[in-house]
């Protein structure tokens, strides 16, 4: 780190190492005249306050997951939570084709009921598995591990399960734009689709 010193006494800049200053011959005491000089040594946040840090991320040569690749993920996602709900709608499928059946409730409204406990379970598992899986220590849904993609913060760090779930939701807002939100992904310079941007997180490729 280079030393720039100063005359306690005249306050005249004197090239370091001296013990006298060349002004006004004063002794010179390095260790209170020290200044740091920004720039030089390591990045300004190792040398103290009042040096700005360097930003952590981007960082040289990361990737990002594009557009159809995450598409193809977001499918294999969607038949995964499919697999899983499907079994439980065609449960509630039942009840309602034998209530029906058995004259209780008309069959209409029992069907009406069937589906919509099916509808919910289908928006609550989606939302379970990528919140969960993606503030995991996978930090990605099965999709993504394919293709080796991760969800981390603008940094590069993990992500909260909170952070997770306004991701996911925001997704909403993305298809409710004649799916602009996901679109952007195509074009923007981390590969951010509206949600990536609103939740402040990114999807790296290795």
């Amino acid at each position: 780190m280079v030393e720039i010193l100063f005359c306690n006494k005249c306050g005249t800049a004197n090239a370091p190492g001296g013990l006298f200053c060349s002004n006004c011959g004063a002794s010179m005491n390095p260790a209170a005249a020290a200044v740091p000089t920004p720039g030089a040594g390591t990045a300004y946040g190792a040398q103290g306050a009042g040096y700005p840090s360097v930003p952590a991320y981007p960082m040289a040569g990361a990737r990002y997951g594009g557009f159809w690749i995450r598409v193809v993920a977001a499918i294999v996602d969607a038949i995964l939570v499919r697999v899983v709900v499907t079994p439980i709608g065609l449960v509630f499928g039942g009840m309602s084709w034998l209530g029906g059946m058995e004259g209780g409730l008309p069959h209409a409204g029992i069907a009406l009921i069937g589906g919509g406990i099916t509808a919910l379970l289908v928006i609550a598992a989606g939302w379970l598995y990528e919140a969960f899986l993606e503030s995991s220590s996978y930090q990605a849904t099965l999709g993504k591990m394919i293709f080796g993609m991760k969800v981390t913060d603008l940094e590069g760090n993990r992500i909260s399960f909170a952070r997770a779930t306004g991701r996911h939701f925001a997704k909403i807002i993305s298809g409710m734009i004649l799916a602009i939100g996901f679109i952007m992904v195509g074009f923007t310079e981390r590969k951010q689709g509206l949600h990536d941007i609103l939740a402040g997180t990114l999807v790296r490729r290795p």
